[in-house]
């Protein structure tokens, strides 16, 4: 099998023009699940507070986007920006809690005059109402604009308190939805029970291959309720690159138009019909350029899926 870094050393820059030609416009939107597609164009969902369509191929920034501004590192996150917007990518992922991520990507976002064209989701991780309104006014400094579209209670921490301040940002027009977040299973029976008693915009919680358990209640119940869902950890940090090394895909692959394990794990969690964007991190263009393939071509069948929940993880 071609490894994921062989493929894409050979494949990146011949497929740069492929990736910079897909802002076409989408096809109607299915019924069904508020998805549309239009040739190589990104796939798209909805979100169901509104309606508005997100591609389903984001970005985080934990650990990937810590860099000093100007240096070798922020040149390179630069081209993976490039490839994210050309490639008609929107969604944004950062926190105050991610070691200055939030900065260099509002940099960023100035620089390439992207911040039009951003999805830009951040988050409140605070004790107190007078901790988070200090974060708050930092956030927005760091990210270099005075609105967000998403903020969210990252990790539920103080989210009694935290919540009630996202949504009087809300109506006061400094964002445009609100959530909370998660990223260890451990976190899913109390998201599952904010789910049923509060009304959210979105929820983001880790959904992977080898850590499929939020689809036994949280995923379903965000259907349910019309909460949009952003998925972490779909690598599960890294781990299920070293768990495959050497393996070769499955046949089926290509069916759903899969040429890395990293498209096929991305499309295993935009397979959901719940999940509305999966917000990979990288620093890396060739990898950027990967995460982004995987919005484009089929799903995977609950058969493929469950094939790839039953491997030895």
């Amino acid at each position: 099998m071609v490894s994921r870094r062989d493929f894409l050393n050979g494949a990146l820059w011949g497929g740069v023009g492929l990736a910079l030609g897909l802002n076409g416009p989408a096809r109607a939107a299915d019924k069904a699940t508020g998805e549309a597609m239009a040739g190589d164009a990104l796939r798209t969902r909805a979100i169901p507070a509104t309606g508005q369509t997100l591609p389903v191929i984001g970005a985080g920034t934990s650990g990937s986007f810590v860099a000093d501004i100007g240096s070798d590192k922020y040149r390179r996150l630069k081209d993976v920006m490039t490839l994210f917007f050309d490639g008609g990518a929107t969604v944004f992922d950062t926190s105050p809690n991610y070691g200055g991520a939030d900065r260099v990507l509002g940099a960023l976002l100035e620089e390439g005059g992207w911040r039009d064209r951003c999805f830009l989701a951040t988050k409140i991780a605070a004790d107190s109402r007078a901790a988070a309104e200090r974060q708050w006014a930092g956030s927005l400094e760091a990210l270099r604009t005075d609105h967000v579209e998403l903020l969210q209670v990252h990790n539920l921490r103080h989210w009694k308190t935290q919540l009630p301040y996202a949504r009087e940002l809300k109506e006061q027009g400094k964002t445009k939805y609100v959530g909370v977040t998660h990223y260890l299973q451990r976190g899913l029976d109390e998201m599952a029970a904010i789910l049923r008693d509060e009304p959210l915009d979105f929820i983001q919680i880790n959904y992977s291959v080898n850590a499929p358990e939020a689809a036994r209640e949280v995923l379903p119940l965000a259907r349910d309720k019309g909460v949009a869902v952003l998925i972490n950890r779909a690598f599960d940090d890294g781990d299920l690159f070293a768990r495959v090394k050497g393996k070769p895909l499955p046949g089926w692959a290509a069916e759903v138009g899969a040429q890395s394990w990293a498209q096929l794990f991305l499309k295993f969690a935009i397979s959901h019909p719940a999940v509305t964007a999966v917000i990979p991190a990288t620093s890396k263009p060739e990898h950027q350029l990967d995460n982004l393939n995987a919005g484009r071509g089929g799903l995977l069948s609950e058969a493929q899926q469950r094939e790839l929940m039953t491997m030895d993880w």
